[in-house]
């Protein structure tokens, strides 16, 4: 069967361009979308009076017969049809004669492919704040659980400062919040119709790219077509906000990885979602985090490569851009797992709270407390106070403790002016209770993020 634009060819195309050339093996993911807009082009149709009352009855119903076809496995793709939307169209064609032909009039294969990947990627979008609606709630949850149990902070990998786990929860909250933001962003900055654009230049035909607009959807028709067959900004930003969302997931992945090693022993992954050794009975492994960090980079170079494809396309459609969608298709994919099976990971791990709570104990995360006495009480300038405190520490590690436990004889060894009233701000819970300004951990701040987080989520619910 000659192909739909091979008028003024005189050769059929090769078998090897056809497989070359064809998209269908992935771009038939956008069945739905590619109905969904031939249903609103051909009602537009209707309206213009470019098609009469039976041509888009019989178009719509037959192309929902072709969506049940595809839909039950029925459907015959050939690799020859190129795309989704010449399979599409060819069995359409088929089932409904000659009204299926004129299906294509004002509209050209470059503003219908805007407009399916556009429909696919903001639908994704909108999935994703979901998910991550989700994460943030777990997140929540954990906060609300252990509000009371510490753990070392740290900075460089290296024990600084008593927090509390539920704050730790809660930077994790904050970052998956950003990336809902940034999925919302990206949908109402995207979320303008590319339908009626045709090749490049508009249409001739007394099309209202208003009605297809408001019929799939979005806010309105974009502005400028020449912009618009050749836009691919919406692909490139899920693009980026699922790279940097992997990133979050990655950070998180990598202290699940440490905190569930016999040396950290923070927590206990359930066994759902553990492994073990095919030569070592003892083991039980962190693949799930660990598949979760090894993604992140997958994420990365589905974004590099649509970049790069796109840096010197000169306008309009070129066919370099059919290689926009299956980096984005691997990207939602694995993304999506990710944000469920992540969530799931967390929902059934063990927090050790004994074991974080000895783990404060170790490394002097007092030391700046100690600091704080000596600048509050006794009006020593910081910098000689930082020097005093580095000496006790000095001395701490001489005698085999941690700094919270030096007596005032021992401290006062150190400097004569120390006082009884010292020992409090050694203590480790005290001291992440002292850090209580806005957005510290004091457990009264944590509980001020957790009531943030929760109205963030309900406004989400009600905007929606």
């Amino acid at each position: 069967m000659a192909k739909m634009w091979s008028g003024r060819f005189e050769k059929e195309a090769s078998a090897l361009l056809d497989e070359f050339n064809a998209s269908l093996p992935f771009d038939k993911n956008l069945y739905k979308q590619d109905i969904q807009g031939s249903i609103a082009h051909a009602k537009m149709l209707g309206r213009q009076g470019i098609l009469s009352v039976e041509e888009v009855e019989s178009i719509i119903e037959g192309l929902k017969k072709v969506q049940d076809e595809i839909e039950s496995g029925q459907f015959e793709w050939n690799i020859k049809d190129e795309d989704i939307h010449m399979a599409i169209e060819k069995r359409l064609t088929e089932l409904v004669g000659e009204a299926g032909k004129k299906l294509h009039t004002a509209r050209s294969r470059n503003d219908q492919v805007a407009l399916d990947f556009r429909l696919y990627v903001l639908q994704k979008d909108l999935h994703f704040v979901s998910l991550l609606e989700n994460l943030v709630t777990t997140f929540i949850d954990l906060a609300k659980k252990y509000k009371n149990v510490l753990l070392p902070g740290m900075t460089h990998l290296q024990h600084a400062q008593p927090i509390n786990f539920a704050y730790h929860m809660l930077a994790y909250a904050s970052m998956f919040k950003r990336d809902i933001e940034r999925f919302l962003d990206s949908y109402e900055r995207n979320n303008y119709s590319p339908l009626g654009c045709a090749a490049l230049a508009g249409t001739p035909h007394p099309v209202d790219r208003e009605f297809t607009a408001k019929e799939l959807g979005f806010e309105a028709p974009t502005i400028n077509c020449l912009d618009t067959v050749s836009d691919r900004d919406f692909a490139l930003e899920i693009l980026f906000n699922i790279a940097t969302m992997m990133m979050h997931i990655s950070r998180l992945a990598e202290e699940l990885i440490l905190w569930s090693s016999y040396e950290f022993g923070y927590i206990t992954l359930s066994d759902e979602y553990s492994t073990g050794s095919s030569i070592m009975p003892q083991k039980k492994n962190p693949d799930v985090p660990e598949l979760l960090r090894g993604k992140t980079g997958r994420a990365y170079g589905n974004l590099m490569a649509l970049l790069t494809v796109m840096k010197g396309l000169p306008l309009a459609y070129n066919k370099d851009m059919q290689e926009d969608k299956e980096g984005v298709f691997d990207s939602v994919k694995n993304a999506e797992i990710s944000l469920i099976i992540l969530n799931e990971v967390l929902k059934t791990m063990k927090v050790n709270e004994e074991r974080m709570y000895r783990a404060t104990k170790i490394g002097h995360l007092t030391a700046t407390d100690l600091a704080d006495y000596l600048v509050q009480k006794l009006h020593i300038p910081f910098r000689e106070a930082h020097h005093i405190t580095g000496r006790a520490v000095a001395l701490a590690e001489k005698l085999g403790k941690d700094i919270s436990d030096l007596t005032l004889e021992e401290l006062r060894q150190i400097d004569s002016r120390i006082e009884a009233d010292v020992l409090p701000y050694l203590d480790v819970g005290r001291s992440m209770e002292s850090r209580n300004s806005f957005g510290g951990t004091a457990t009264q701040q944590v509980e001020k993020q957790i009531a943030y987080f929760e109205d963030f989520l309900q406004k989400l619910k009600k905007s929606s």
